[in-house]
């Protein structure tokens, strides 16, 4: 029976500029860009060592990295209404990879931020997704097994990750998609409670 949720941040409950920036590179430059930014979500780089080695790569100037890093993002207004409804019956987590406090400092106000039971950011463990681990630390903090949760994010990869970890499933693309497929996986589960259609 499915128990919690697990949300990712960007391309979630937000845009995603980073991902649009990698995809605007040119093939060869792509992985080396996701690799450095993996590091800086670990903590192992900081946000100005980020920019300079992107910038070597990409030839872009290190100011205009840190803007798109740091772009004003849009929230998934939609997707936070529903997730106050899933609160009432279901633990809720919010998992990122992120190399610092911007989720809780500039992105959601105190109100959206009580929607979550856990959140967890990469660089605070040293841990980023897919790494299974991550996932099983997600798992853990609800005080769950990885079978009780369904992860959503909008990377393929990431959610392979949690599927290996246990987890089920859904790569997020548009809400209406998430939540016909998020509420055929709690009716099959058995856990749908009383969510407003």
């Amino acid at each position: 029976m499915i128990k919690g949720i697990i949300f990712d941040c960007f391309g979630v409950l937000t845009g995603d500029k980073w991902k649009e920036f990698v995809g605007s590179l040119p093939v060869d430059q792509q992985e080396p860009a996701r690799e450095l930014n993996r590091a800086l979500d670990r903590g192992k780089l900081g946000l100005k060592d980020f920019s300079r080695e992107i910038a070597g790569l990409t030839g872009r100037m290190p100011d205009r990295v840190e803007a798109i890093m740091q772009a004003e993002m849009q929230k998934n207004e939609p997707l936070l209404g529903y997730i106050k409804q899933l609160k009432r019956h279901y633990k809720v987590g919010l998992l990122s990879n992120i190399a610092s406090d911007w989720i809780r400092t500039d992105f959601l106000n105190a109100a959206e931020q009580a929607l979550f039971d856990d959140m967890i950011f990469s660089y605070q463990v040293g841990l980023v997704k897919p790494d299974g681990r991550i996932f099983e630390l997600a798992a853990n903090r609800l005080d769950m097994t990885p079978g009780e949760i369904v992860f959503t994010d909008d990377s393929a990869m990431n959610c392979q990750g949690a599927k290996k970890a246990g987890m089920n499933t859904i790569q997020y693309d548009n809400f209406a998609n998430f939540r016909k497929q998020l509420d055929t996986l709690l009716g099959a589960s058995g856990s749908q409670q009383g969510i407003d259609k």
